[in-house]
């Protein structure tokens, strides 16, 4: 089997048929999964599930506790 060449691909310049139908089905298919995350990170936010710490870091382990100010 040999390896495809330009002039042997009959619709290289426009699309046509199954493989234009395929293509639009995976551009409307990617849409539609970003639109769904986007529409869950929005309802979703998670604030909820966040701990609060009141404490703040004033020396960072492993880095020769230099302070942070």
């Amino acid at each position: 089997m040999s390896e495809p060449e330009l002039r042997d691909i009959s619709d290289y310049d426009t699309l046509k048929g199954e493989k234009k139908t395929i293509v639009w089905t995976v551009i409307v298919v990617g849409l539609l999964i970003g639109v769904v995350f986007l529409i869950a990170s929005k309802v979703y936010d998670g604030s909820e599930d966040s701990i609060k710490v009141n404490d703040s870091i004033t020396i960072v382990p492993g880095s020769k506790s230099i302070p942070v100010r």
